[in-house]
């Protein structure tokens, strides 16, 4: 089993102060694979102080400098691919390949990403006899997922570096192991000391610290969105940047020209994939009344098609999900969607058969779901589908939009122009038209209680950035 009792400070691996060990548990065999430490306010206040040190330097390096430190960062990843991969699949239960094939590469495209976007931007912009200038917006917190954990990572440390930050990152508990590697990417690609700081530790304590640190000019927060309000409220007293991806319970609308056999293919297994753990996940099936049958049987297939099974094995689409904790909510949301009248197609509550240990999620699929029902409105984050027929192409719409969260959503029709149409009315901060991918170089978040502030491309280097006016700069 491996032991992890150190944090990274001011570019070298220390002791904790406050003394603390959690188990690492491996979510496929229910078994603990490694001890970390676990830090509070004492241990966050020392990263804090090592990240302001550096502060005063790194934000003078000039882009050709964090262009060069961006680009041996991107080689050593490329070098510890294969460990990455293998902390991923082993904390969170990812099966191996889905770790090599999508895990890995998302940080590593984030970071090239950073790279693109620093070689052309521009920092300085005249208005009349104003100088619009953009500097880094000093000593940020980054508190990320367990889901995507290099994905979130690498979506924020990427871009903080090309701004000029430096920073904090307090990476999930449940899924640490990735995070460590990452440091040590960091410190051999030659992070400067204090530049790249790592605690770990859990959310009331260290993540709470981080959050209300006066020394912490911003915090980039991605979880669930009740953590999401208690951050913000952390961060409230001292009136410091907040940036939140938070929830997403996403709507799959297909119009009733789509190729529904493809559509419906695609959103399942969209569904399923990750065992359900993505916030953007199309979960909400939105079909026209007269089709749902023949779109629950396309469904029942996909889902009969999905095999819920060891990491390593080679016949694996989906692993476990995270945690116990985690089992458990969504075997009970599961239930609930039984209990409330929602017509169960296949899955349900239990292991998938032959399963008896694990924390593994049946592949499920509900229809004659109504919008007010639990499976409807919650973020389930499992392998879980709702099938919600409507009646029209207005009725489409106001389901879709009948929701507190507003992260991602999905429109598929064979008249692109309709689709278009429908995109726009569509309350989220992004709409995927006839199964295309994301962009990196696009902005992702969401509105109303998915978060604020955006991540990837421009948009998500331009949240480490403060906007400074110097008035007069010109002559006149």
């Amino acid at each position: 089993m491996q032991s992890h009792h150190h944090f990274y400070i001011d570019g070298q691996w220390v002791a904790p102060i406050e003394q603390g060990l959690i188990d690492v548990i491996n979510p496929a065999t229910e078994e603990p694979v490694a001890t970390i430490a676990v830090g509070g306010r004492t241990d966050v206040n020392r990263a804090v102080a090592a990240a302001r040190r550096a502060f005063e330097t790194y934000a003078e390096t000039t882009r050709e400098e964090r262009l060069s430190l961006l680009d041996r960062i991107v080689a050593v990843y490329r070098q510890r691919a294969d460990d990455l991969a293998e902390a991923i699949s082993t904390e969170m239960g990812a099966p191996l390949a889905f770790a090599r094939e999508r895990h890995v590469p998302a940080g590593l495209g984030h970071l090239m990403r950073a790279i693109e976007v620093l070689k052309t931007y521009q920092f300085d912009e005249t208005i009349n006899a104003t100088l619009i200038t953009r500097e880094p917006v000093g000593v940020v917190g980054l508190i990320t997922p367990w889901n995507w954990p290099l994905n979130q990572i690498a979506c924020k440390v990427g871009p903080a570096l090309a701004a000029g930050c430096t920073m904090v990152l307090k990476p999930s508990e449940v899924a640490p192991l990735s995070a460590l590697i990452v440091a040590e990417i960091l410190h051999d690609a030659g992070v400067p000391p204090g530049v790249f700081n790592l605690v770990n530790g859990d959310g009331p304590n260290a993540g709470q610290a981080l959050a209300s640190h006066p020394d912490i000019d911003m915090v980039s927060f991605t979880g669930s969105t009740r953590t999401g309000i208690l951050v913000a409220k952390a961060a409230a007293d001292t009136v410091k940047r907040v940036h939140q991806e938070l929830g997403g319970k996403s709507p799959n609308i297909l119009l009733d020209d789509a190729d529904f056999d493809a559509a419906v293919t695609h959103g399942a297994r969209a569904c399923f994939a990750n065992s359900g753990q993505s916030c953007n996940a199309p979960t909400r099936l939105l079909v026209p009344a007269d089709r749902q049958e023949e779109v629950m049987e396309i469904a029942r297939r996909v889902a009969e098609e999905t095999v819920a099974g060891a990491p390593r094995a080679a016949s694996t689409t989906i692993g476990p999900v995270v945690s116990q904790v985690q089992f458990h909510r969504i075997q009970s949301l599961i239930e609930a969607g039984i209990r409330e009248g929602a017509t169960l197609v296949t899955g349900g509550p239990g292991r998938p058969s032959g399963l008896d240990r694990g924390y593994y999620v049946q592949p499920t699929i509900f229809a004659n779901v109504r919008n007010d029902m639990s499976i409807a409105q919650e973020e389930i984050f499992g392998p879980v589908l709702s099938i919600l027929p409507y009646k029209d192409e207005e009725d489409a719409v106001r389901i879709a939009n009948d929701t507190i969260y507003g992260l991602s959503s999905y429109v598929t029709s064979g008249n692109l122009e309709r689709a278009r149409r429908v995109a726009r009315r569509i309350r989220a901060g992004m709409v995927h038209l006839n199964g295309s991918r994301g962009d990196t170089a696009a902005a992702f978040g969401g509105y109303k209680q998915s978060g604020n502030g955006r991540e990837w491309g421009r948009f998500g280097f331009e949240e480490f950035l403060e906007v400074k006016s110097i008035f007069g700069y010109l002559a006149t």
